[in-house]
């Protein structure tokens, strides 16, 4: 029975593990891939943490300080008795309790405005997190669609040099029976050649490209990553979206607007608490403060009187030693060395400079919206066009290849149409691609994430 669970542990283990080595990687697998397992999506959480952390510290500055005090002493020769104030040389014992508590009333406003711009700051590593997701995301569409392209585009490069063979092969046979000269065979061998570097060009740009992938996937590099290429079979239908519309939203929703506008409010409120220094600080503070104290090595006098027999009791001198007070502080700053000025201006000039960002990133922000759109637009169009054009030359090809072997048509002029075709269907592949990306773009910024959860 031991040997049957066995086996089927291991048989269930390779199922798992050929599962795992033949996934397809979608476009969006890729994308939640590096989003969860990239390193600066990491860091900006642990920055979002950081200020939650400021922002409960925050809340603690409205709160009073309080704070506790014990300490003892032995004192060694000649000292002061607390009780008369007169010296003698005896060894003694001093115990000493405190409890003090401060609380800021009033300190320009800078308590307030603290709390403010660190609650500010909570929703600005919220916001920048999703920003860099979102900023990877585009990274990884990029680069997986550059994939996606040259992959395609070795397996169009090794039809064409399959078809290149078989020409050939024809060719040299018909050369054989004095129906093709020696020219032709020459020409279709060099094409063969060139099909070849072309095939050996795109496998390896398309690894290059791969590599790239993986690396800004953070994904094992030594593990295999097969791309979706059905990432390219949709409809490709051009859209009716409104630049306006589509701005609107994203100027309140998209990261990249809502950071400008964070990082404004948050300089605004740094101005705001550097402006604090000028107002007066008003504070409350109290304090108990009481002591016990005792004789270690008194001796009795000629009398037979020890002085350790005038001493209270523990219990009497907390009580009768204990001092207790309360007090609120006015602090008006006059001069400090030209630092609260200093301070102030720059808060205030941070935050003029962040106005002018904050304008800069909604001016680019409403120009990608609308060269997202006409780019959408355009590609639908070149699409719909190419798609003729791929059929035309695809008919033309197969003609021409029936011309070609019954002599009716030139190397030189078969290898011509064979080109036109591989080139169109280049650029309808291109399109195709650029096409779906801009798609996605455009969905991004009227509020559809880029990253879909599973």
């Amino acid at each position: 029975m031991k040997k049957i669970v066995i086996t089927s542990t291991l048989l269930v283990s390779l199922a798992t593990s050929l599962i795992a080595q033949e996934k397809v990687w979608t476009l969006n697998d890729c994308m939640q891939y590096a989003v969860e397992n990239s390193p600066k999506i990491k860091q900006k959480k642990s920055e979002t943490d950081s200020y939650k952390a400021s922002y409960i510290s925050s809340i603690g500055d409205f709160l009073p300080s309080i704070e506790t005090g014990l300490g003892t002493d032995f004192n060694f020769g000649r000292s002061a008795n607390p009780i008369d104030n007169s010296y003698s040389n005896v060894s003694t014992f001093n115990n000493y309790y405190s409890a003090a508590a401060s609380l800021y009333l009033l300190r320009g406003g800078i308590l307030i405005n603290q709390w403010r711009q660190a609650k500010v700051n909570v929703t600005l590593g919220k916001t920048d997190e999703q920003y860099a997701k979102d900023e990877l995301a585009m990274n990884i569409m990029d680069t997986y669609v550059n994939t996606v392209y040259y992959k395609e585009m070795s397996h169009m490069a090794m039809d064409k040099l399959e078809e290149s063979k078989n020409n050939l092969y024809i060719t040299q046979r018909k050369e054989e029976l004095g129906l093709k000269s020696l020219a032709d065979v020459a020409q279709m061998e060099a094409q063969v050649a060139t099909d070849e570097y072309n095939l050996t060009n795109y496998q390896n740009l398309y690894n290059t490209n791969l590599l790239s992938l993986k690396e800004s996937m953070n994904f094992p590099v030594d593990e295999e990553l097969q791309v979706d290429l059905a990432v390219k079979e949709k409809s490709y239908l051009p859209g009716y979206d409104s630049v306006t519309d589509i701005y609107e939203y994203a100027k309140e929703n998209n990261p990249a607007a809502l950071k400008a506008d964070l990082q404004l409010r948050q300089l605004k409120l740094q101005y705001k608490i550097a402006k604090g220094d000028y107002f007066p600080t008003i504070s409350f503070y109290g304090q108990i403060y009481t002591n016990y104290y005792n004789i270690l090595n008194a001796l009795p006098d000629e009398q037979g009187n020890n002085p350790k027999d005038n001493i209270d009791p523990f219990n009497t001198q907390f009580k009768n030693n204990r001092n207790e007070y309360i007090g609120i502080s006015l602090t008006i700053l006059i001069f400090k060395r030209l630092n609260t000025i200093s301070n102030a201006r720059k808060a205030r000039n941070n935050a003029q400079i962040a106005a002018e960002q904050q304008t800069e990133t909604l001016r680019q922000l409403h120009k990608t919206i609308e060269q997202s759109i006409l780019d959408r637009e355009g590609y639908a169009k070149e699409v719909f066009q190419l798609e003729k054009q791929v059929e035309y030359n695809a008919i033309a090809y197969r003609l021409n290849q029936r011309k070609y072997e019954k002599g009716l048509l030139s190397s030189i002029e078969l290898q011509v149409s064979a080109n036109d075709l591989l080139k169109v269907r280049a650029d309808l592949l291109q399109k195709q691609l650029m096409y779906i990306m801009k798609s996605r773009i455009v969905d991004y910024y009227k509020g559809i994430p880029l990253v879909e959860n599973n």
